[in-house]
């Protein structure tokens, strides 16, 4: 278990920064989940040099890096990054996310993005979060719609991923379509 410095806390998950104590962590569970994520993801190295090229793009005011961890132990279930944020008049961010097949279909990922998007509208001040999932990825689709996002638009050839361009679907929440879904939660 590393730092339990936590951001937001859920009732059975939390979510902090991702941090250089994780590598080892990540990379296990990576390389468990790899047939799983190969589908939708690029192939990643799994190098430390790559993970600390990684954790240097966060540094990075436009991007901030989160893991999903489970409150009884600590270990890691997800991982989130909100990348290309746009500040000004926009106040926008991409979401991107990783599940792992040790801990898939238990809704802690639903949970983990409802605290990151608590982070993304409060503390971040943004007003928007954009996700773009390929069609195919039905459990991606059926996680963006539980948390509320709207789907906006389809991207034809959007993203180089394992050797071909990959069509996406552009789907996106704002602070108060996130408030709508949070106070038809609570009723």
């Amino acid at each position: 278990m590393h730092s339990t410095e936590y951001l937001a806390q859920g009732p059975r998950v939390a979510i902090r920064h991702v941090c250089r104590q994780d590598y080892e962590e990540l990379t296990t569970l990576a390389e468990e989940s790899a047939e799983m994520l190969n589908r939708w993801l690029s192939a990643r190295e799994n190098t430390v040099e790559a993970f600390e090229s990684y954790l240097a793009r966060l540094e990075q005011p436009v991007h901030e890096g989160f893991v999903i961890c489970l409150q009884n132990t600590g270990a890691i279930v997800g991982g989130v990054n909100i990348n290309n944020m746009i500040r000004g008049t926009i106040q926008s961010g991409t979401l991107g996310y990783t599940a792992y097949v040790p801990t898939t279909g238990r809704g802690y990922m639903t949970e983990g993005l409802r605290l990151v998007m608590q982070v993304a509208f409060g503390e971040l001040g943004l007003h928007r979060l954009e996700a773009n999932i390929q069609p195919d990825n039905t459990p991606s689709l059926n996680l963006v719609k539980r948390l509320g996002f709207q789907r906006e638009g389809y991207s034809p050839a959007f993203q180089f991923i394992n050797g071909a361009w990959r069509d996406h679907e552009r789907w996106a929440i704002t602070a108060e379509m996130a408030q709508t879904e949070a106070d038809q939660q609570a009723d």
